[in-house]
């Protein structure tokens, strides 16, 4: 865009030189006006997706620093799922980035969400949560979670099992 507003400015300062006419004149600065809007535009956005960015990885952080210190229970499951998840992953054959992007979208990311975090394309994350989907044979996004804790659900006891689905034991 730079290129066009620039050599479309040195073509209209060229032909006002020359003596074009009134109407090339005036398109040749719609041209040069609309490129530099773009352009601005551009920029503008950039600068947003960046503060997103940085908004979302300092979530991220705190949440991992977070002061909510869980009792040696909750430590011991959360390492216990983490190992269960990773030898999943394994399993599955996923690719270390696959792996990641899994783990994102267990933790309840968007798509993008998780191209913001990985700074890549959008589109590469979604053709990595389709190969994430193909390769453990679930139908989509919430399904592949669904397989993580629907075995967890099956485990707890059985009045507890009842709280979280509302059934009164």
């Amino acid at each position: 865009m730079v290129l066009i507003a620039a050599s479309s400015g040195l073509d209209l300062m060229t032909d006002i030189s020359h003596g074009a006419k009134m109407d090339h004149v005036l398109k040749e600065g719609g041209i040069v006006l609309i490129s530099l809007a773009i352009i601005i535009w551009l920029i503008i956005d950039i600068r947003v997706q960046s503060r997103k960015i940085r908004g979302l990885k300092q979530e991220l952080e705190e949440i991992r620093h977070a002061d909510r210190q869980p009792g040696p229970e909750v430590i011991e499951i959360r390492r216990r799922f983490h190992d269960v998840v990773n030898q999943q992953f394994r399993d599955w054959k996923l690719t270390a980035s696959e792996a990641e992007v899994g783990w994102l979208l267990l933790k309840g990311l968007s798509l993008k969400e998780v191209a913001m975090i990985r700074n890549t394309l959008e589109k590469t994350v979604r053709q990595q949560a389709s190969s994430i989907y193909r390769k453990s044979g679930v139908s989509g996004r919430h399904a592949f979670s669904a397989w993580f804790i629907e075995d967890l659900m099956d485990d707890l006891p059985d009045d507890l099992a009842d709280q979280q689905t509302g059934k009164e034991t």
